[in-house]
C-alpha cells in the first residue's frame, strides 16, 4: 500500500506559481527550500525556456516542477523509490505536465534514461551520501559545454564539492543557505 502524501511543495514561479504539489511523506525526502530555488532559476532564467532538463535523485521534483513552470521543454525525472516516482507520476498529471518523463531506477545507471545532452542537469543526492563525484563522472557524457549542473549539498562540505570536479569543469556560481551549499557548474565555458 502506497503511503499516503503528507507534504506539499510550492511551485514559486513560472506558469504554476502558487500551486501545492502533494508529496510523499518520508525522512529522506528534503525538498530543496524556496529561496534557494529562487536564486538558482535566477541565475537560469537566460537558459530555462525550452531546455532539456535531467532531474536526478527527484525526490519530491521540486527542481524538475519548477523548471518546467519555468518553460523548460521537457524534463526528465529519475527517482529511485518507486512510491516516490508514482508521487512525481502523479504530480504532473495533476498539473498537465506532459512534457516530462518520470523514469524508476537509479541516478547513477545513465542506461535507465535517454542517451541524449541535456542544458540542464539538477543533482541533488541524498544529504550527505557523497554521491556528487560519482555522479558527476556518469552525467559527462550527457553534457556540452553549454550544459549547467547544479549541484546540492551540505554546507560544509562545499571545499570538497570543488575538489571533486573534474578538470575540465568549473564553478560559475555558488552560495550558501543555512546548512545547505549549492553551485552552477559547467564544463569548457568561462560565461554563466
Amino acid at each position: 500500500m502506497a503511503r499516503t502524501p503528507a507534504h506539499t511543495v510550492r511551485i514559486i514561479g513560472g506558469q504554476w506559481r502558487g500551486r501545492k504539489i502533494a508529496v510523499n511523506s518520508a525522512d529522506d525526502l528534503r525538498p530543496t527550500p524556496d529561496r534557494i530555488r529562487e536564486t538558482l532559476f535566477n541565475w537560469l532564467a537566460p537558459r530555462i525556456q525550452g531546455a532539456r532538463c535531467l532531474d536526478l535523485f527527484a525526490g519530491t521534483g521540486a527542481l524538475g516542477l519548477e523548471a518546467l513552470s519555468r518553460g523548460a521543454g521537457h524534463v526528465t525525472f529519475v527517482e529511485r523509490d518507486a512510491t516516490t516516482a508514482g508521487s512525481l507520476r502523479q504530480a504532473l498529471t495533476a498539473l498537465d505536465g506532459h512534457a516530462a518523463a518520470v523514469i524508476h531506477g537509479d541516478a547513477l545507471n545513465t542506461a535507465v534514461f535517454p542517451q541524449t545532452s541535456y542544458d540542464v542537469i539538477f543533482v541533488d543526492p541524498p544529504f550527505g551520501a557523497g554521491l556528487h563525484g560519482t555522479t558527476l563522472a556518469a552525467i559527462e557524457s550527457l553534457t556540452t559545454t553549454d550544459t549547467r549542473v547544479y549541484l546540492e549539498y551540505p554546507a560544509t562540505q562545499a571545499s570538497e564539492i570543488e575538489q571533486l570536479l573534474p578538470p575540465a569543469w568549473r564553478q560559475l556560481r555558488g552560495k550558501r543557505a543555512g546548512r545547505v551549499g549549492y553551485s552552477l557548474i559547467c564544463r569548457g565555458a568561462e560565461q554563466p
